[in-house]
């Protein structure tokens, strides 16, 4: 909601209350939610997300913040080893933070345990720097300006043992380490999971930004006109009437509320996942890491709609949407970053590209050797189970070129047809990588070669995943609306998704084409009918954006109104 109005508030109020807060919520336990967390609710403690490094970003497990448990002192030291080790980029840090949840290898008698979470007092209530803590603030930014960006020096800085966020590790008074997940690894991955909202509040937050820029221009459109219509009386042509006007708007305006969908079936999955976690019960590998991957993908996937979708807006309304009191300027400036923090985009498709990877050898473990041999000459994997809808995944197991040629004739509005194609393409991305990193670790490569040399391949295994998610999940979405109006509903949400679809399929037509799954006159069709799916929805396209839902004040430009 916040994403609509002020993305500077929205990433102040995520800073406060989703990662310090929600750190203290999901790495803490009871003594830090009684001492610490009403006070951050109530933004009583004011606090920042120390985890970025100058010189590490994306490389959490490698950060170089020390925080090494004295034990003649019972304290914790905090210590910044070099200039590469400076946090930066911390949102609250220049200005308002009091604390800090900072990030940090730790050290108990000489050994190292990995990255975790400590609080730090950074500043007394008067606001100045503690001693042995260095702030500095980051200066102008492209966007965003509302957030004070910091950097923060820890020089031997020394907190008691119980400011260490302890639920996944403990250490006693003697400095003994314990926890209750034996593997490094297995802990590093816990404790990231449990910060997982933070990736898809962005998501939605980006979404927001996406709508309320289209929703502008889609407005401006329907009411500017532009050189009369030859013989219709000197009358101008309102720029949504022209087909180069549709084609650049209404394919991104489906693209968001498509996604809309797609990122609330996201929320709820969270919900589950993560409200028994927070309650006390232990996580649940399988669903937890289906989640992180999921979120990864789907902030990505969002994020960089808003900067395409932004970019449109801003171009399709001329020199009005360059002007700052119209908005889309901003908004464009502000989500401009989405892109890079809570994970930068294409190390976030790998991500969950390399989750694909590990769902398909469990799922050919699952199988045993004779399903194993017929996954592979059947081309079967399906890396979300119960994603699609019922009725169309029986079509998909064993889909063959043949299969998929039998179905154009039944024309490309045909929804089994499309969420076929989006499985297909899936699958096949998916195998052909499988079968490169095969043949690279056949011929000798080390592990860091094999997967450096397909980088590319695993963020068009991610693309094509959520392709084929967002398309099903929409699809179902659709076929569950009930209560009044919802017949009409469906139909206009089922032209919605049409456009989504082959937009998408006409994007990558090259791709289908080289391997044989559309024909040249299927791809020449899918042309003709975004044409004529713009021409359809062009009447409603004011009515899409009314179903957003937001107030005018919220849209806060003149050429909305």
């Amino acid at each position: 909601m916040l994403g609509h109005a002020d993305l500077s508030l929205t990433i102040k109020a995520g800073v406060q209350w989703g990662l310090f807060a929600g750190s203290i919520q999901a790495l803490g336990t009871a003594k830090h939610h009684e001492r610490y967390l009403r006070d951050a609710v109530e933004t009583d403690l004011l606090g920042c997300f120390a985890m970025t490094e100058t010189g590490h970003g994306s490389d959490v497990a490698n950060l170089a913040t020390t925080a090494t448990y004295d034990e003649a002192t019972g304290e914790i030291v905090v210590h910044t080893p070099g200039p590469d080790a400076r946090k930066d980029y911390i949102g609250n840090a220049a200005q308002d933070a009091r604390m800090a949840v900072v990030y940090a290898q730790l050290i108990t008698k000489g050994e190292r345990h990995g990255v975790h979470a400590v609080l730090v007092p950074v500043r007394d209530e008067a606001g100045n720097a503690l001693p042995g803590v260095t702030l500095s603030d980051c200066g102008r930014k492209m966007g965003l300006n509302g957030v004070d960006n910091g950097r923060i020096v820890f020089d031997q800085v020394r907190v008691p043992r119980e400011n260490l966020l302890d639920r996944y590790g403990q250490v006693a008074e003697d400095g003994t380490y314990s926890s209750s997940i034996a593997s490094d690894n297995a802990r590093f991955f816990t404790t990231l999971g449990a910060l997982v909202k933070g990736r898809v509040c962005i998501g939605g937050a980006a979404l927001a930004a996406s709508k309320t820029g289209l929703a502008i221009a889609v407005r401006y459109a329907e009411s500017r006109r532009q050189f009369p219509r030859p013989g219709g009386g000197g009358e101008e042509v309102t720029l949504l009437d022209y087909r180069t006007h549709q084609r650049r708007l209404l394919p991104l305006l489906a693209r968001s509320a498509v996604l809309s969908l797609a990122q609330d079936e996201l929320v709820a999955e969270l919900h589950r996942v993560t409200n028994p976690v927070l309650l006390g019960a232990a996580p649940s590998p399988g669903p937890q890491k289906a989640l992180e991957a999921k979120a990864a993908g789907m902030k990505a996937l969002l994020t960089w709609h808003a900067t395409e979708a932004l970019q449109e807006a801003r171009e399709a309304c001329g020199g009005a949407g360059f002007l700052s009191e119209n908005r889309i300027a901003q908004l464009k400036g502000d989500t401009d970053v989405f892109t890079t923090f809570e994970g930068d985009n294409t190390v976030l498709a790998q991500l969950l590209g390399k989750h694909l990877l590990a769902t398909y050898r469990d799922t050919l473990k699952q199988a045993g050797k004779l399903g194993a041999a017929r996954a592979v000459t059947t081309s079967l994997v399906d890396a979300y189970a119960g994603r699609t809808p019922a009725r169309a995944l029986a079509g998909f197991v064993g889909e063959t070129l043949a299969d998929l040629r039998r179905t154009e004739d039944a024309g490309p509005l045909d929804r089994d047809w499309q969420l076929r194609l989006l499985a297909h393409r899936e699958r096949r991305v998916l195998e052909s990588l499988v079968a490169r990193m095969r043949k690279r670790s056949a011929a000798g490569a080390d592990a860091f070669t094999v997967v450096n040399e397909v980088q590319d391949h695993l963020v068009l295994a991610a693309k094509a995943h959520l392709d084929a998610h967002v398309a099903s999940t929409a699809a179902a979405a659709i076929e569950r609306a009930d209560g009044e109006g919802s017949e009409r509903a469906r139909a206009l949400l089922g032209r919605v998704l049409d456009l989504h679809v082959l937009a998408q399929l006409e994007a990558d037509r090259a791709w289908y084409l080289e391997r044989g799954l559309i024909t040249p006159a299927r791809s020449r069709e899918l042309t003709s009918a975004v044409n004529a799916l713009c021409a359809q929805l062009r009447p409603h396209a004011g009515r899409v954006v009314d179903a957003f839902a937001l107030p005018e004040g919220w849209l806060g430009a003149s050429i909305a109104r």
